[in-house]
């Protein structure tokens, strides 16, 4: 009986410490030259443990609730303790009744300038500016976090969104790119203060109709899904006409784009004429992927 209580308690304080991420951090320094030197090693590992070992929300994460993620960073160049370089997130999340996953999260912030010594701590403080290599992943971790919780619940994310506006006020301090509202239309700051602003509420929505109410709903009913999905990209029209080729447009269907081809070319028929003529009208860039929609 002892052993099996002291299992037990093993077993709670695991499930009670899961983080929230389950990410795979990756850092190229190829375009340096010098891509087997320690230093860049020793950077990811330490980036891997801070972005997986990190305590983010007040939540409590089962091992299989932890969100499937990964961060490329590249460096182009290095001085000293100063790095400069990009980085792409993608985060992605199950559909249910199936084995398969969708993109939630997929942005390449060319803006990532840091200093860095080696071993040096790489701590979060949610109300107070470290550094700036802390302050860009965490910006992200919590976008990831806030969509995955969007795609869930309506607005669930509103808490993440908030931590990441919060990053975004407070990382203003130094001159680093990113952060401000001069830094343009692509940048960290113009991600947040777009996804809270009324000009872009529909894409919240979006997120939520797309994914709980379309995808998850595809293993019973396939038809009935695809029928939401298609709703819930018309409402892009409405806030495509406020801001037309906006930024957030962008991000969603840089994550979507071969995804909707594969729906609305496999399985049960619907309106593709109606599909279509509203993907050309909100993401007309991606005009070879809707004219390759065949049914």
């Amino acid at each position: 009986m002892r052993n099996i209580l002291y299992i037990l308690f093993l077993s709670l304080g695991f499930s009670g410490f899961s983080q929230e991420l389950n990410c795979n951090v990756v850092v190229n320094a190829q375009q340096t030259g010098n891509e087997n030197q320690s230093i860049f090693k020793n950077l990811e590992k330490q980036l891997s443990e801070f972005v997986n070992n990190t305590k983010w929300t007040n939540r409590t994460f089962a091992p299989q609730e932890r969100i499937n993620c990964s961060m490329v960073i590249n460096i182009s160049d290095y001085s000293g303790e100063v790095f400069q370089g990009t980085i792409q997130v993608q985060s992605s999340r199950p559909i249910f009744g199936s084995s398969y996953s969708t993109s939630l999260y997929n942005i390449n912030d060319k803006d990532f300038t840091f200093r860095y010594l080696e071993f040096q701590n790489i701590i979060f403080n949610p109300t107070q500016y470290e550094s700036n290599l802390v302050s860009v992943l965490a910006f992200h971790v919590y976008m990831a976090l806030a969509l995955d919780a969007d795609s869930f619940s309506k607005n669930g994310g509103e808490a993440y969104l908030k931590q990441a506006q919060n990053i975004v006020n407070y990382s203003q301090q130094e001159n680093f790119s990113g952060w401000k509202l001069e830094d343009g239309l692509q940048s960290r700051f113009a991600l947040i203060d777009n996804i809270l602003s009324p000009t872009f509420k529909e894409y919240r929505e979006v997120m939520y109709l797309y994914h709980r109410e379309g995808l998850d709903v595809m293993s019973d009913n396939a038809k009935a899904g695809k029928e939401v999905i298609v709703s819930a990209l018309q409402q892009f029209e409405v806030m495509n006409s406020r801001r037309p080729n906006s930024f957030l447009l962008r991000t969603f269907f840089d994550a979507k784009s071969d995804e909707i081809q594969q729906i609305f070319s496999d399985g049960p028929s619907v309106d593709i004429a109606k599909v279509t003529e509203t993907l050309q009208k909100v993401a007309p860039t991606y005009g070879s992927k809707w004219r390759n929609i065949k049914f």
